[in-house]
């Protein structure tokens, strides 16, 4: 019970409403004190007049007049005359005297806490203004045994009231706290119960229904983690089979390269003007395949291979790459731009380079193809603030919302509504391999921008 929320709460309520009544009860016992003393002064001011009515009482008549009042005597100050008009033997001595002219709260407080823990009998004098303005004050003598008695028994009743109260309004607070707050959730515990016996399970997924607004907002942040974790173990699964396919056909499609190999030898050997001049780039298109096909075996074991860095022309890779998409390209209306300094060269894995270029002009290519309008593609480097940056642009129609939300993701930020994103993904992890970063510089309706930054210790140039 005290380990749960709603038996937490009641107890917190029971001894929240108790302190409530603890601060209420002091200043009631303080308030019944006044009016029990006040009473007592009206009381001995009534026994006053009967003796001023007629000066000639026997002394039963005034100890039956003392006794009802309950006070040993009685003195009234008239015209700055002060008049002992009532009087019996008092049991001892005064032991202290009060005014009730003008208290304080604090003064009312503290005297009636002295007397409620003071259990000896006392005989006190209370000094208070006469009802009706029939005298300047008055005075009386009492004990105050009976007024610690009243005392008693008004704060029993106060206390016996404050713990019904108490426990009546814990009661429906913890009614309450089951309805709208225990009982909300434990569905939402429950329903988390159900989605982890079967996470890939989108019919697990928790509807929101909570009425209350933190809740609801809770329910809704697990809906959309749910739908999160849902759709990437959806996603693990898919990738997994679609490497176990990969890896077979990346296999297999080795061997056929390899076997096309040893067909571009005769074709080297053609005396062909044409042949010759397309040979070399067909050879190294198909040595690229190959490589190609082994590091995506390897990819199935670990990641993308470490680059084997290399001096390397800038220029003669982005002509390959160029050479390449232009034969991909057929008729398309693409012009192909390039800005690289004259013998500028990096220290790079020239066949990551390759496919990281590669990756980037089909991309633009294609959205220029996609848009049905002709385009240029621009490729252009340079060395700044210890930096190097190559930057591919095109003018194209822009990258889609849901591309530039999930740029570098796999599977995700595809730059064409059939595309599947890998082609950004496999690049980015390419650059970062060799110690750099690719960037998406600018994307709108005049074209898109990416730049590859590698750092300036491995240039040479």
């Amino acid at each position: 019970m005290l380990n749960t929320l709603s038996g937490r709460f009641l107890i917190l309520t029971i001894i929240f409403v108790m302190l409530a009544e603890v601060l209420i009860f002091v200043p009631s016992i303080a308030r019944f004190r006044e009016d029990f003393l006040l009473s007592r002064l009206e009381r001995g001011q009534i026994a006053s007049l009967a003796l001023l009515a007629d000066d000639m009482i026997d002394a039963s008549l005034e100890e039956e007049l003392l006794l009802n009042a309950e006070v040993f005597n009685v003195v009234l100050r008239r015209d700055e005359a002060r008049q002992l008009i009532l009087s019996a033997p008092m049991p001892q001595a005064i032991h202290e005297t009060y005014d009730l002219r003008d208290p304080g709260a604090f003064t009312l407080i503290r005297d009636a806490m002295v007397r409620l823990f003071d259990p000896a009998p006392r005989v006190i004098r209370v000094i208070g203004n006469p009802v009706r303005e029939a005298g300047l004050l008055i005075e009386v003598s009492m004990e105050t045994q009976g007024l610690r008695a009243a005392m008693i028994d008004y704060g029993i009743r106060i206390l016996i009231l404050s713990a019904v109260i108490s426990v009546f309004t814990a009661v429906l607070l913890f009614l309450a706290v089951r309805m709208l707050l225990v009982g909300p959730i434990k569905r939402v515990v429950g329903d988390i119960q159900t989605y982890a016996a079967d996470p890939e399970d989108a019919r697990r997924i928790i509807e929101p229904s909570a009425s209350v607004s933190e809740l609801r907002e809770a329910e809704e942040a697990l809906k959309s983690l749910e739908e999160q974790l849902t759709s990437a173990l959806k996603q693990k699964e898919r990738l997994a089979q679609l490497g176990s396919a990969v890896a077979k056909i990346s296999h297999d499609l080795r061997n056929i390269l390899t076997s096309a190999q040893l067909f571009t030898d005769r074709i080297e050997m053609s005396e062909d003007p044409a042949v010759k001049r397309m040979a070399p780039k067909l050879v190294g298109s198909i040595a690229r395949a190959v490589n190609l096909c082994e590091n995506t075996l390897a990819f199935g074991k670990a990641e993308e291979p470490a680059p084997r860095l290399s001096r390397v022309s800038l220029g003669e890779i982005v002509e390959d790459v160029i050479a390449a998409e232009t034969l991909a390209g057929g008729s398309a209306k693409i012009t192909f731009r390039r800005d690289i300094p004259a013998g500028f060269e990096l220290m790079v894995d020239p066949e990551q380079l390759y496919r990281i270029l590669g990756n980037l002009v089909r991309n633009a290519r294609q959205a220029i193809v996609a848009s049905g309008e002709p385009g240029e593609i621009s490729i252009s480097a340079q060395e700044q603030d210890g930096w190097v940056e190559i930057a591919v642009s095109d003018t194209g129609p822009g990258l889609p919302e849901k591309a530039r939300q999930h740029l570098f993701e796999a599977f995700h930020g595809g730059t064409r509504k059939e595309g599947s994103g890998l082609g950004l993904a496999i690049a980015a992890e390419l650059v970062r391999g060799h110690g750099g970063e690719l960037l998406l510089d600018r994307s709108d309706e005049t074209g898109t921008r990416f730049v590859i930054r590698l750092e300036k210790p491995g240039v040479a140039g």
